[in-house]
């Protein structure tokens, strides 16, 4: 059976680029990097030399319901973007514009705590442990004024 090549595949709500191969293709979603992209390859046995516009419907839909609960398919929990949610206490990983509004809550949830990761995303300062001596400035440069010659 000769399979049909598609220039562009939509999974997981994303269109992708066809002409990528496979498990590259799959980093094209927000929330799947290439370690998970080469696993969820691996698992599924598709060939990670093949382009991506070759995948049937049968394919595609199986990496959606890989990425829907990576865990209960044999990804290892640590390969996950949510380990032990705090709600649930489950291996959770969340993809697209799931995982967008989840970080914008977590943030939100820091800064109404008012822990210390909270109080620098509330002054937009550097939240990481970075040095703001001279990076990190936004606005006007600051500098030295320089005195008219006479």
């Amino acid at each position: 059976m000769e399979r049909e090549f598609k220039h562009i595949i939509r999974v997981a709500g994303t269109d992708i680029d066809g002409t990528l191969k496979v498990p590259y293709a799959l980093t094209r979603i927000k929330g799947v990097g290439i370690r998970l992209g080469w696993a969820i390859t691996r698992l599924l046995s598709l060939d990670p030399d093949m382009r991506a516009g070759f995948l049937t419907e049968e394919e595609i839909r199986k990496i959606e319901e890989v990425l829907k609960d990576p865990v209960a398919h044999g990804i290892k929990p640590w390969m996950v973007n949510r380990q032990k949610d705090p709600e649930t206490g489950r291996h959770l990983h969340f993809i697209g514009a799931d995982l967008e509004l989840r970080m914008k809550m977590d943030i939100e949830l820091m800064k109404k705590i008012k822990c210390w990761k909270g109080i620098r995303h509330a002054l937009g300062l550097k939240v990481r442990g970075q040095k703001t001596r001279t990076t990190g400035r936004r606005g006007m440069t600051v500098g030295v004024v320089r005195r008219r010659k006479k």
